[in-house]
C-alpha cells in the first residue's frame, strides 16, 4: 500500500488535475483508490502554491474524476448484463450474494441512495454497478453522483487544507518540491482527520435509511 500511496502522490504532483481525475476516476470504479488519499495531498498541493493548481480546481477534477469513473462502470453493468454479472462478478469482488443484495437495496432507495453513496467509502465505488442493473436513467445517476462527489470532494479538500497547516516546514518544502517526500506523517494524518468525517457521514446516512424504513412501513 505504501508503494502504490506513493505512485499516487507522484501522479497528483506531476500530472496535476490529470491525475486527480484518473485516480478519482478509478477509486470510482473497482479499482482500490481510497480518494482520502487523493484529494487531501492535491488541495496540499494548491494550498502551498505548489504548480498551477488551486482548491477549487483541485474539488472540480476530483468531481468530475468520480463521475468519469462511476459513468464508465455503469455503462459497462448495463452494457454487460445482469446474468454475467452475476456469474463472473465474483472475480471483481462482486460475488452473487452482494449483487442481489445491491440490486434490493437501488431498488427500494433509487435516487436517493446513489447520492449518500457517493459519501461513503468502499460502497461509493461499487454503487455504479446496481445502477446499471437496474437501468436507472443516466441522466439521473449523473446528476445525483455530481452533487455527492462534489460535497465529498469538498469535504476532502477543506481536510488537506488543515492537514497541510498541521505538517512541519521541511515537510511542506518537500511536498512543494516533489522531492524526497516522506509520506509516513501525511498518511497518518490524513487517517486520523478523515475517521471523523467519515463517522459523521456514516452517521446521517443511517439516519437517513432509518427514516426511509420507517416512511415505508407507516405506508404500509
Amino acid at each position: 500500500m505504501q508503494s502504490f500511496i506513493e505512485t499516487w502522490f507522484h501522479w497528483v504532483h506531476e500530472w496535476g488535475y490529470g491525475g486527480v481525475i484518473l485516480l478519482m476516476a478509478m477509486e470510482s470504479s473497482i479499482f482500490p483508490v481510497p480518494s482520502e488519499l487523493v484529494v487531501p495531498p492535491a488541495a496540499i498541493l494548491a494550498a502551498q502554491g505548489s504548480g498551477s493548481m488551486t482548491l477549487t480546481g483541485v474539488i472540480l477534477a476530483g468531481t468530475f474524476g468520480s463521475w468519469l469513473g462511476a459513468a464508465i462502470t455503469y455503462w459497462a453493468a448495463l452494457l454487460v448484463g445482469r446474468p454475467m454479472v452475476l456469474r463472473f462478478g465474483r472475480y471483481f469482488f462482486m460475488p452473487q450474494i452482494k449483487v442481489l443484495r445491491a440490486e434490493r437495496f437501488m431498488h427500494r432507495y433509487e435516487g436517493g441512495g446513489i447520492f449518500f453513496a457517493r459519501l461513503l467509502p468502499v460502497i461509493r465505488h461499487l454503487i455504479s454497478i446496481p445502477a446499471g442493473l437496474i437501468g436507472m436513467g443516466f441522466g439521473k445517476f449523473s446528476a445525483l453522483t455530481l452533487i455527492g462527489s462534489a460535497i465529498w470532494c469538498w469535504v476532502l479538500a477543506a481536510l488537506g487544507q488543515k492537514v497541510g497547516n498541521q505538517l512541519d516546514p521541511q515537510q511542506l518544502a518537500a511536498l512543494r518540491k516533489g522531492e524526497g517526500v516522506d509520506l509516513s506523517q501525511l498518511i497518518h494524518t490524513v487517517k486520523h482527520e478523515a475517521s471523523w468525517i467519515i463517522a459523521a457521514v456514516v452517521v446521517v446516512c443511517i439516519l437517513y435509511f432509518v427514516a426511509m424504513r420507517l416512511t415505508k412501513a407507516d405506508k404500509s
